[in-house]
């Protein structure tokens, strides 16, 4: 592929998987102001954003086999984790941006049990087996992830209700 239709092409995976993204916390924030049929909206629209992206992922030959993506994410996860949330920390504290050096911080905490649980997977995969994996359960405040349901996060403090289990 040449250069320029590659570089638009992530340009435009770019831009529909934040409006993938914005459009669910924009749906979010409707169904709790009560205007359901405005968050079905958003949501329905979100997931045709999700579907280009997709297509524009997979015309870029990003898709490989599971292993491959494991370790895509796997090094994304771990660049987050040592290079960019520890940067965006140091700025957002040294611009006394309190609320950013929270968030950055409870998602370099995350990304660091993501990166280790992408790796677990990765090496069953590479044994020919699934990974042997419980449920999964998410702070909604934070993003916290563990296997095992805590009765109040420990990076937010947030009640165990707080999560959602996969």
């Amino acid at each position: 592929m040449r250069a320029m239709t590659d570089a638009n092409l992530r340009a435009a995976f770019a831009g529909e998987s934040q409006a993938h993204m914005r459009y669910l916390i924009f749906a979010d924030r409707a169904d709790r102001e009560g205007k359901p049929n405005v968050a079905r909206l958003f949501r329905a629209i979100s997931f045709a954003e999700q579907i280009h992206a997709t297509k524009h992922f997979r015309t870029l030959a990003e898709i490989k086999d599971t292993s491959q993506n494991l370790q895509a994410a796997i090094s994304g996860e771990t660049y987050e984790v040592e290079e960019m949330y520890p940067v965006f920390k140091a700025v957002a504290e040294l611009q006394e941006e309190k609320q950013a050096v929270q968030a950055n911080d409870w998602a370099l905490q995350a990304e660091m049990v993501h990166a280790g649980m992408y790796t677990q997977a990765k090496q069953a995969v590479d044994a020919g087996r699934d990974v042997s994996l419980g449920d999964v359960f998410i702070c909604d405040v934070c993003g916290h992830t563990t296997e095992t349901l805590p009765d109040k996060c420990p990076l937010c403090g947030a009640k165990k209700e707080s999560y959602r289990k996969f």
